[in-house]
This record gives C-alpha cells, structure tokens and sequence, in this order.
C-alpha cells in the first residue's frame, strides 16, 4: 500500500510543475517590425498671383479712323493728378504743353504726364506775350523750360507752343534754332473764360472735327470735372482721342519752325478768341 501511494506522488509533482510553469510564462510577444521609413508629403505650392502687364496701347491709324487731340495748356495744372486719372481710365492720349514754373513745383505730375505715354510740349517758363519781349528773352524762356522738363522727366519736349498763339519771325527762328515745330490749334473750349462744364461741354464738342487740336487747361477745374463725359460723349461720335504728332499720317513728321495745324490769317483771327488774351487773370494756375 505504501509503495502505491509512493508511486504516485512524482506524477503528481510534475502535473503541479507543469501547471504552475504554464500560469507563470508570460505571453509570447509579436514579433517587432522594423520602423517604416516616413515617407515626405510634398507641399504643393500655389503659385503666387500673376501681376498683369499693362496693355501696350493699340497703334491708331488716323488715315483709318476719326482722330482728334486734347491739349491743355499751363501745366502741370493743380487739378493734373484727376485729368490724368481720367484719360487712364478712358484709355486717351492728350498733348500737354507745359510751363516750366509749374515743372519745378509739380515735379510728380510732369513725370507721370510724360511716364502715362502723354506728349509733351513747351509752353515758355512765366507765360508771356512774346511779342513784348526781346530775342534774348524769348530764348531764356524756351531754353529754361526745356532744362527743367529734361531735369525732371528724363526726357525733351517735342512741340512748342507760344502763350497766346502770339508769336513773330524771332520766335520762329529759335524754334528752327531748337529743331521744334510750333503747334497751334483749330478748336478750343474757353474753358479759361467761363470756368463752367455746360458751356465747356458744348464750346468743345460744336468745335470738334476730324484731325482737330483742342485747347484746354488743365488748371481749370471745371474742364477736369467735365472730361470724363467729353470722352465718352467724343468715342460715341467715333473719336479717338490721340496726341499731336498722332494725328499726322504716312510717317509725316512736323520740321522745325514749322506751324501746325494750317490755317490762313483770317481763320486764326477767328481762332484767336478762343484763347485768354495777354494780361487776362490766370493766377489761379
């Protein structure tokens, strides 16, 4: 009996072994895997904004269409800055001719004027009638205005344009002298006289032709306010508002001295009362 009992204790110890062996192995781990490179997103970038070029303006061929030229006279008149707003957003040229005084304290509106590919021209340096001055003088005023519009722009002006279309042989001499023709014109505005937009509206849309040169100023707030609806009103009529020497056609540039546009001496009499006359109040330049 007792070698039974004996026999049986060994089976049991190893069955309690074995048990208490399973409770105590821990639980097998999963293999690791080996880190997974990371792969880089690549950003998109957004291309930035395009800024648009400015339109290079479309070649007018006056020999085509209906063409006429906007000159103001003075300038830089104090109402420049809004005249040039207008003739930007009308996509007009005009052809300023400018007094060397107002150069010199506008400086920013003479650069932008000829920067907004307007055309330039010389108006004299203190505006007077250069019929009452001598040789000499009429020389220093032409030739200080010309310094000055080169200091400041960069560049020359390309017309003359003597205060109160007065002018003799003298003054077409020195014209010859500095290789400029002398612009006049066949249409105006009186703006200078009644400073009021209905009466400037119709002073320049009755003088209005084909290949017409009109005179204005642009110190005159009146003409800058009424532009915007001379514009529009001028296109309807099929103009296009041009500058002086883009009205010429088939190459045709103006010589030295030369006046333009032709007229004959009673047609400029008449002409003539479209300007202020010498002496008249312009000090509100």
């Amino acid at each position: 009996m007792v070698r039974h009992h004996r026999a049986r204790l060994p089976l049991a110890a190893a069955l309690v072994a074995t048990m208490l062996g399973l409770a105590a192995a821990p639980a097998q781990a999963e293999p690791l895997q080996a880190p997974q490179p990371v792969q880089k997103t690549k950003k998109t970038v957004t291309n930035k904004k395009e800024v648009k070029k400015p339109k290079k303006p479309k070649k007018v061929d006056c020999a085509k269409v209906k063409c006429i030229a906007l000159t103001f006279d003075d300038g830089p008149g104090k109402y420049a800055d809004k005249l040039l707003d207008t003739l930007k957003k009308h996509e007009s040229k005009a052809t300023f001719f400018l007094e060397g005084q107002y150069v010199k304290s506008r400086k920013e509106f003479a650069k932008r004027i000829v920067a907004e590919g307007h055309q330039i021209g010389n108006h004299s340096y203190t505006h007077p009638n250069m019929l009452e001055i001598g040789e000499d003088e009429i020389r220093q005023e032409l030739q200080r205005t010309e310094d000055i519009i080169y200091k400041v722009t960069g560049k020359r002006s390309t017309l003359l344009r003597p205060p109160y279309g007065l002018f003799d042989e003298r003054y077409r001499e020195i014209a010859v002298e500095m290789g400029l023709p002398i612009v006049l014109w066949n249409g105006g505005s009186r703006d200078w006289d009644t400073k009021k937009e209905g009466p400037i509206y119709k002073e320049v849309m009755r003088s209005a032709k084909r290949d017409g040169v009109i005179l204005m100023h642009d110190w005159v707030k009146a003409t800058v306010d009424v532009m915007p609806r001379l514009l529009k009103d001028l296109k309807k009529q099929g103009y296009h508002m041009v500058t002086v020497s883009e009205l010429l056609r088939d190459g045709r540039k103006l010589q030295p001295g030369e006046v333009y546009p032709e007229q004959d001496e009673k047609e400029w009499e008449e002409l003539n009362i479209l300007v202020a006359p010498p002496g008249s109040e312009q000090a509100s330049h």
